[in-house]
């Protein structure tokens, strides 16, 4: 794995927690924003303490990458690792309950 690859998935990791550390408020702010039954003044207060938060701090901009080779493309959620690697890794049976299916 290059340094590349390498600082991605450090920054993906960066994102995820990121998020997480925000999750509760992000969502507590929505929901007030999203209240009709609030007053408007109440609303923009809040709406303007989410613009405040991090950008990053959002899980749209989390992106899944594979823990293995950073790969962005083809990963399967599951088992968070591209389609190339779990391959690999299910001929050689180094992951327990997969097998190749033949018939």
């Amino acid at each position: 794995m290059s340094v590349y690859e390498e600082n991605r998935c450090i920054k993906d990791n960066h994102l995820r927690l990121l998020a997480s550390k925000f999750e509760l408020k992000r969502n507590l702010f929505k929901a007030l924003v999203r209240d009709p039954q609030l007053p408007i003044e109440v609303r923009e207060k809040f709406q303007y303490k989410l613009s405040k938060l991090p950008r990053n701090s959002s899980f749209t901009r989390v992106r899944n990458r594979c823990i293995f080779t950073g790969r962005p493309r083809a990963v399967y959620q599951l088992f968070r690792m591209s389609r190339i690697v779990f391959r690999e890794l299910a001929s050689q049976g180094m992951l327990n309950g997969v097998k190749k299916a033949s018939w």
